[in-house]
C-alpha cells in the first residue's frame, strides 16, 4: 500500500484537476460574454450597432428579431436623389433644433 502513503504533491492527477477546473471557469466567462453579446441571436430585441462612425468605412448593423441586416458604406458623400428638408443647428448646451423649410418661399407669396 505504498501508493496511499504518497504525499499529494508528488501525484500528477491533481495538476491536471487544477487544470481542468481553470478551463471550466474560462469556458464559463466566454459564455457569459457571447450571451451578452448585442447582436446575439438568441435575444428578441431590436439592435443597430454603428461601427466606425463618420468614417468612409462605415458599417451599420441592424438586428430586428432574428433578422440582421448589413450596411456598408460606399465612401461618397451627398449621393443620391432628394430635397433639402431642412436645416439642423446644434445648440450650446449640446441640444439640436431642427428648422423645417417651408414649402413656399417668400418670393413666392404674392
Amino acid at each position: 500500500m505504498k501508493f496511499l502513503d504518497e504525499d499529494e504533491e508528488l501525484n500528477p492527477i491533481l495538476s491536471s484537476v487544477n487544470l481542468i477546473d481553470v478551463f471550466l471557469v474560462l469556458i464559463a466567462a466566454l459564455l457569459i460574454a457571447i450571451a451578452q453579446n448585442p447582436l446575439n441571436t438568441f435575444s428578441a430585441e431590436n439592435v443597430t450597432v454603428i461601427k466606425n462612425a463618420g468614417k468612409p468605412n462605415m458599417e451599420v448593423i441592424v438586428k430586428e428579431g432574428k433578422e440582421i441586416k448589413h450596411y456598408k458604406s460606399s465612401g461618397n458623400i451627398g449621393t443620391g436623389e432628394g430635397a433639402r428638408a431642412g436645416v439642423a443647428y446644434k445648440m450650446n448646451d449640446g441640444s439640436m433644433i431642427y428648422v423645417p423649410e417651408s414649402t413656399s418661399k417668400e418670393g413666392d407669396k404674392k
